[in-house]
């Protein structure tokens, strides 16, 4: 069964945890969806997929044991992917202008369209570039671009529990800026001057 325009938006666009800084051209190109069962019920706006399920498209890739999604009245979209008794729910996207992906798992991902905000849940981990992130609940905002990782679930913090490691982890590379030092021997870039007195 083909599914509709509608869910092929939304699939396009799910479980990226920076939408802002996916590659573009992946929008253009066409989609590959592959599961054991697909079940599709209009009336209700509710597509069900089921059983190894794998999303391509460009660069972007879906890996899931169930993907379910649903549409309100005003036809924006809900998606929730789960990762399975073992698996968890993948996903991988090349970032634009860059050589660098953004990648993403937990055995929950959600994705609110109308609100612009990505939830992982449990075991769930994100990276873009060399930077990473891992807790049990990371919720994207797309909006304001904010992250917010939380040691317990649902943006709980876990009590300390002697010889249980359940701390927030987070590795930053620095970031390079205009203002650093040029390494030894690099000219200086040339400026226009500007006028002085206006022309004559």
């Amino acid at each position: 069964m083909k599914p509709s325009a509608g869910l092929i938006s939304l699939v396009t666009l799910l479980f990226i945890a920076q939408p802002a800084l996916a590659e573009r051209a992946d929008r253009d190109k066409p989609v590959n969806l592959e599961a054991d069962r697909i079940t599709v019920d209009d009336v209700k706006r509710v597509h069900i997929f089921e059983g190894n399920v794998q999303l391509i498209q460009g660069t972007l890739i879906i890996r899931t044991e169930k993907l379910v999604v649903t549409q309100d009245g005003e036809g924006f979209q809900k998606g929730v992917a789960f990762g399975g008794e073992a698996g968890l729910a993948r996903f991988r996207q090349r970032r634009e202008g860059r050589d660098e992906y953004v990648e993403g798992e937990a055995e929950r991902i959600e994705h609110d369209g109308k609100a612009e905000k990505t939830q992982f849940f449990l075991r769930a981990h994100v990276k873009s570039g060399q930077d990473e992130v891992r807790g049990q609940y990371i919720s994207y905002d797309g909006k304001s671009e904010n992250y917010l990782v939380t040691s317990g679930p649902g943006g709980t913090v876990a009590p300390t529990v002697p010889g249980k490691d359940s701390r927030v982890r987070a590795v930053i590379q620095p970031k390079k800026s205009s203002s650093e030092p040029r390494p030894a021997g690099e000219a200086a870039p040339l400026k226009t001057a500007p006028e002085i007195g206006g022309k004559q």
